[in-house]
């Protein structure tokens, strides 16, 4: 994904832009996001949000994919690689989930969807630190597996769409649409389960 870095100036109040623009981002929107409302958050003057980050787009994105690898990150340090797949998997999908269920997660990508028809760049950018980012992290997780030879699998990057979909499953809809009955721990284990169980009852090696 190219977020323009070069076009991104680092410097002592840059974590501070950041969290106040999260903080504006998730209240209002993208679209209704001001830089005025951003640079009060961050109790810095417009000039210097400016300085930072020349525009909105660029500063959404910065958030966003922050936001996006530092829960990847930490995923991945509490998952043990050499485990047997399903519990790997297993654990995986604990993840997936909890970033779904997060209030970030979910605004982030209502955001995103919303704005997909007038901002397609930002929607596509947020495809790239999200979801294949996600495909990107799992696929490297089955290969790791195939080589030890407990599944055999020809499109890991496939495969690695189709699990995180299972783990979408009576779950992501309703959290999207904000039904007041989701999602308790029993749906979420119920969900996990199913999940590692369809896809190993695919890929695992007999």
């Amino acid at each position: 994904m190219d977020r323009e870095p070069n076009l991104i100036r680092r410097g002592r109040k840059y974590d501070q832009v950041l969290d106040g623009a999260r903080f504006v981002f998730l209240r209002d929107g993208f679209e209704r996001a001001s830089v005025d409302d951003i640079a009060r958050e961050a109790g810095v003057s417009k000039a210097t949000l400016y300085s930072y980050f020349p525009d909105k787009r660029l500063l959404f994105m910065e958030v966003a994919a922050i936001e996006c690898k530092r829960q990847a990150d930490e995923a991945e340090a509490l998952i043990d690689q050499a485990a047997p797949v399903a519990q790997v998997l297993r654990a995986a999908a604990e993840k997936i989930v909890a970033f779904m269920q997060s209030e970030f997660g979910r605004r982030v990508f209502r955001i995103a969807v919303a704005e997909s028809e007038t901002f397609p760049a930002l929607a596509r950018d947020f495809y790239q630190c999200g979801p294949l980012l996600i495909r990107q992290r799992i696929a490297y997780l089955l290969r790791c597996a195939a080589e030890r030879g407990e599944v055999a699998i020809d499109d890991f990057d496939l495969a690695a769409d189709q699990f995180t979909q299972l783990c979408k499953a009576d779950i992501h809809d309703r959290l999207i649409f904000g039904l007041a009955d989701c999602c308790t721990p029993r749906d979420v284990t119920r969900t996990i389960e199913a999940a590692v169980q369809m896809f190993m009852a695919r890929y695992a090696t007999r």
